[in-house]
């Protein structure tokens, strides 16, 4: 049986999910937790680095952004190498994205912290989008510490 083609977003979808990534991007990069919540479902379900599971967007803050946002620097996702992928019915999407950060070693030098991420979302009655599910993993043999101290800017 041939494989059907893979359920690509169309242009607009995509567009969306692209200016999605790049405003939630910009949230990490300012350490602004308070401006990224609304990006999340607030039972949002996540694999992360330091956790194997997380349920609650407020977990997930608690045991992932604290441990990552402030300690890194220049989140942005690859978004000229990001795919997006609907539901036919335009009620769910998947990005599938690359992304760069800056980590820092304990003397406080830098090193290139790339990952990659899968993002789950979901389309809201009022047609925007809200992640349901995040996993975000480092790229092969990037140190998972990072010794950055930036302030939290919102909480």
């Amino acid at each position: 049986m041939p494989n059907l083609p893979l359920p690509e977003a169309d242009a607009a979808t995509t567009a969306a999910i692209k200016d999605w990534l790049a405003r939630f991007a910009a949230c990490v990069r300012e350490v602004d937790y308070a401006s990224a919540y609304p990006f999340w479902h607030d039972a949002i379900v996540i694999f992360g680095t330091f956790q194997e599971l997380v349920r609650s967007r407020q977990a997930w803050t608690d045991t992932q952004w604290d441990n990552v946002w402030p300690r890194t620097a220049d989140f942005a996702f690859d978004l000229a190498n990001t795919e997006v992928l609907a539901s036919p019915d335009g009620a769910m999407a998947v990005a599938v994205t690359p992304w760069t950060s800056t980590g820092f070693h304990p003397d406080g030098t830098a090193f290139p912290r790339p990952g990659r991420a899968t993002i789950v979302m979901a389309r809201q009655p009022d047609g925007r989008w809200v992640g349901v599910h995040s996993h975000m993993s480092l790229g092969k043999g990037v140190p998972q510490d990072s010794h950055g101290r930036r302030p939290v800017k919102a909480r």
